[in-house]
């Protein structure tokens, strides 16, 4: 019996030592773990929220900024012509400029609209028109009247003659006029 309780003796602790590695090594580092990422989680959705403060914040900057370009599209839609369909476009620009050279006292013998031309997301109408005006003040006007325009319309050809050399009265002009129209 004696040995029995030397075995005792020396193996309850022995047991007792291992059962406390065993607790610490299962029971304290998983919790400390368990711990550890838990934090880590917490620091990260600690981010994220800050994250989305700050982007709640900005709304208001960005809201500003949005009307400002809001605005600047307006303005900027209004020096372009605006038209469902090139064909429509076209009859816009060649309205536009009929009403500056009739008011000038011009007089259109020929018109012709060419093929749209494509411009990134934009397309450039064009239209050549002959005219006849009645003297250099006339065709000044007109071409003062046209680079004046809202929408903006651009001469890209001018080809000025005088009718009769022997009385040089009128002026015959060959003018291309084109204008940005907005892609559709």
């Amino acid at each position: 019996m004696k040995r029995k309780s030397k075995l005792l003796i020396i193996s309850i602790p022995l047991i007792i030592i291992l059962a406390v590695g065993v607790i610490y090594e299962y029971g304290v580092m998983g919790i400390r773990e368990e711990v550890s990422s838990i934090n880590d989680l917490k620091l990260s959705k600690i981010k994220t929220l800050r994250k989305y403060t700050e982007a709640i914040a900005q709304k208001t900057n960005l809201e500003k900024q949005i009307l400002v370009l809001k605005d600047t599209r307006k303005s900027e839609d209004a020096k372009i012509m605006a038209a469902q369909t090139p064909a429509i476009a076209a009859a816009n620009l060649q309205d536009s400029v009929k009403g500056i050279i009739a008011g000038r006292g011009g007089t259109i013998n020929s018109e012709r609209v060419e093929k749209p031309e494509e411009l990134g997301k934009f397309k450039v109408t064009n239209v050549v028109l002959d005219i006849v005006f009645p003297d250099l003040r006339a065709l000044s006007d007109t071409l003062f009247a046209i680079e004046t325009q809202t929408p903006y319309l651009v001469m890209k050809e001018l080809d000025v003659r005088v009718r009769n050399y022997t009385d040089p009265k009128d002026l015959i002009v060959k003018l291309k006029i084109a204008a940005l129209t907005g892609g559709q």
